[in-house]
């Protein structure tokens, strides 16, 4: 039976195995996971966080990370700012970005949720105030959900992908994985 694998990627780990080219030794999913034959579902960002999905099975492979089969992510994201009706409408109306316009994206203003520690933490500032969105969308463009806050007016400071389809990080602590069923 193929293995479906469910990591909580900490702030600075690459979604990948090896690290070439780097003049310096950067972490990866090999510092965090020994399950040889498993391959990540997708990518999230080195500056990301949260929910990567490894397997053994290409076709799982596949439709867990292909945007044709339209599988929503939810991220939890805090933004620069407060963003009010305008900027949440855009978000849920769809953004134009460089590359085109984004698919409608569900999102509504939450509560900081109660997440472990980022290291290193996002910097505070008094002076500028900070909220926490929950963000779904259903395609995965290179570093979508943070332009599409910047193009909005609300630059991301952290960015947790919470899940993927039906899979969640729900009990699962920064840097561990879990075996899952599907």
């Amino acid at each position: 039976m193929p293995r479906l694998i469910a990591f909580n990627k900490p702030m600075g780990v690459l979604s990948q195995f090896t690290d070439r080219g780097s003049p310096t030794t950067r972490a990866t999913l090999s510092d965090f996971i020994a399950c040889p034959g498993v391959y990540p579902a997708g990518r999230l960002d080195r500056d990301s966080e949260g929910l990567l999905l490894l397997t053994d099975d290409g076709r799982l492979q596949a439709r867990i990370a292909d945007p044709r089969f339209k599988l929503p992510k939810t991220y939890l994201v805090q933004v620069e700012g407060e963003p009010g009706a305008r900027a949440l409408g855009e978000l849920r109306g769809g953004v134009t970005l460089k590359d085109g316009p984004t698919r409608p994206a569900l999102v509504e203003r939450i509560a900081p949720p109660d997440l472990w520690p980022r290291d290193p933490p996002v910097r505070f500032r008094k002076s500028v105030p900070d909220s926490w969105l929950r963000l779904t969308i259903r395609e995965g463009r290179n570093r979508q959900v943070r332009r599409m806050t910047a193009a909005v007016g609300h630059p991301t400071l952290r960015l947790v992908r919470w899940s993927v389809g039906d899979w969640t990080l729900d009990g699962l602590p920064s840097g561990e994985w879990r075996a899952i069923s599907y």
